[in-house]
């Protein structure tokens, strides 16, 4: 009984006594790393929950509209942080697009090869990443790299360890501009298969990208299919009407939208499959059904619709007004095709979000990369047709790398393995990890890529 008693005091003394270490364990069982992520002004936790080996968060960081004109209004940004320790290093992905609807964990490649934390951003104007109203005038690469600049000096506060970037595609162009802008902020950049069209007119690049990629007779039953497609419209486009699809906002017309697909067949082709799936190129003798139902599994007839470009505009709209596009001959269906210029970026947006495109953004990033940069490290893929236009790195620091019949998916894994091995071994040493570190055991988390579903 007496020493109940005296345990009962004891408890009293701690909760009355604040300088005491008994007040910190018992007064304060607070979650210091809640409370630290909670502490940064306009920061929000919106979800958070525990996988095995990791804490998962999904954020909201208040953004200005306009980082020039900070007091023009705001809006929240999602993130989500894969948090493993404090003393790790942090990867921030940056994928260009935005995040699922509902974000769930996982660890892009330098992530796993490094064991980090890891950071990943929806970029600006990806719902619901957008201001309301929008000024779509303040969709830069600036401003999305500002962007990233305070989102990382803000998480910085907590872990004040070495920082790596990365992405894939439009994520790994993203990337590279964030570096261009703010190259203090990470330690060095991963960026898979990012194009680099310099000068939006001179795609020349990828015709003979076209004429040389695999074996001719591949290329010579894609191109056949292409055009007899476009020969077959009369009988097609009814099958595509029947979809019940919208064309209005954009396209206008079902037939627009079917050239469109058709155009983009033999670039989808490449981009996601190999080599090995030449064989399924259906013949010029398939019947309408199976060259409609081809091209389906290839490209899908609902993605040039309303309903499938809108979530699309904002990279379409950087596209047309800096980030530039292909533009290709397309001469072996000369005699087929009706609308000239529709293979764009403007074709694919609304009226209203037609700018005019701004050459020397794409210029600056190019010569910077060249010759100011460092600690960059580009992945390619070999088949892939997004990586005919590439960054040319310095030599600061900084290597290109190639993956051998590797489609828009190329990645570290894929280089041959002494490739493999060197890009490894330098980002290791970028994040200031032993560069023959064997990964920790700990439970897998999926596999993110960062590819979109386009581009």
């Amino acid at each position: 009984m007496r020493s109940r008693v005296v345990t009962v005091l004891l408890l009293v003394l701690a909760l009355i006594l604040p300088s005491t270490a008994a007040y910190a364990r018992v007064a304060v069982p607070a979650d210091d790393l809640v409370a630290r992520l909670t502490a940064i002004p306009g920061l929000r936790i919106v979800s958070q929950s525990e996988p095995t080996g990791y804490r998962f968060f999904v954020l909201a960081y208040r953004q200005p509209v306009d980082h020039r004109h900070p007091g023009r209004g705001s809006y929240e940004q999602r993130l989500t942080l894969l948090h493993r320790a404090e003393d790790a290093p942090v990867v921030l992905a940056t994928g260009g697009y935005g995040l699922a609807a509902t974000p769930s964990p996982s660890r892009t490649e330098p992530t796993r090869l490094l064991d980090a934390n890891q950071v990943s951003v929806e970029h600006r104007f990806f719902t619901p990443s957008r201001p309301s109203p929008a000024d779509w005038d303040d969709l830069t690469i600036w401003q999305e790299a500002s962007d990233e600049h305070r989102i990382v000096q803000a998480l910085k506060t907590i872990y004040p360890t070495k920082w790596i970037q990365t992405g894939a595609s439009k994520g790994g162009m993203t990337s590279v501009y964030h570096r261009r802008f703010y190259p203090g902020d990470v330690d060095g950049v991963v960026a898979y298969v990012a194009p680099n069209d310099v000068l939006n007119d001179l795609d020349g690049t990828y015709d003979r990208f076209f004429d040389t990629v695999a074996d001719a007779e591949c290329r010579h039953a894609l191109d056949a299919v292409q055009r007899e497609t476009l020969k077959r419209r009369d009988r097609l486009v009814p099958l595509l009407e029947a979809e019940g699809y919208s064309f209005t906002r954009t396209l206008g017309t079902a037939d627009r939208s079917f050239e469109l697909t058709v155009l983009d067949t033999v670039w989808t082709f490449w981009q996601y499959q190999t080599v090995a799936d030449c064989a399924a190129v259906p013949p010029v003798t398939a019947t309408d059904q199976e060259i409609y139902d081809w091209i389906e599994g290839v490209v899908g007839w609902s993605f040039y619709t309303d309903g499938g470009l809108e979530p699309y505009w904002p990279y379409y709209y950087q596209a047309a007004t800096q980030l530039g596009w292909p533009s290709l001959r397309f001469e072996h269906l000369r005699g087929v095709t009706r609308y000239p210029g529709l293979y764009s970026a403007v074709s694919t947006l609304p009226r209203e979000l037609r700018a005019p495109h701004q050459p020397l953004p794409m210029i600056d990033v190019d010569l910077w990369v060249r010759t100011q940069s460092s600690q960059m490290l580009f992945i390619y893929g070999e088949n892939d047709p997004w990586s005919a236009e590439r960054f040319t790195p310095s030599r600061r620091d900084s290597q290109l790398f190639v993956a051998p019949g590797a489609n828009h998916g190329a990645n570290i894994s894929r280089l041959a393995p002494a490739d493999a091995a060197t890009a490894t071994a330098t980002l290791r040493r970028w994040a200031g990890v032993p560069t023959t570190m064997d990964t920790l055991r700990l439970p897998d988390l999926p596999f993110d890529d960062m590819l979109p579903t386009r581009g």
